[in-house]
């Protein structure tokens, strides 16, 4: 057995701490493969839309109660994705400002094409 390819091996199925990172450019591979699974993606698709129709409430209305459904189910959406189908724990426990940043570049990358929804 080839003790090189299994130490490789062992130490890229070690798990990774999202704060290593230095930079987002560094993170978002990271924060994509923590959305490997289809509906996870979807749902956190969903979830920013809502988020995003919470926003445009709030401007066309003024009340920034809309703030409130805004937040609840942008991070609704992305939890049931997280533990229900992708099996794992969001980034934004361990990196809240790049997990958010994360969310809306593959948000864009979605509506682009260059992430399959």
């Amino acid at each position: 057995m080839n003790t090189t390819a299994h130490t490789a091996a062992d130490a890229s199925s070690a798990p990774v701490d999202p704060r290593a990172f230095r930079t987002f450019g560094e993170f978002y591979p990271f924060y994509l493969s923590e959305h490997a699974n289809r509906t996870c993606r979807r749902l956190h698709f969903v979830g920013s839309s809502l988020a995003l129709g919470c926003l445009l409430m709030l401007l066309l209305s003024g009340n920034a109660w809309w703030l409130v459904p805004g937040v609840l189910v942008g991070y609704a959406f992305a939890w049931i994705g997280h533990f229900g189908f992708e099996k794992n724990k969001p980034a934004s426990f361990k990196r809240p400002l790049y997990s958010f940043m994360g969310d809306w570049v593959m948000y864009w990358d979605i509506l682009r094409g260059r992430i399959a929804f």
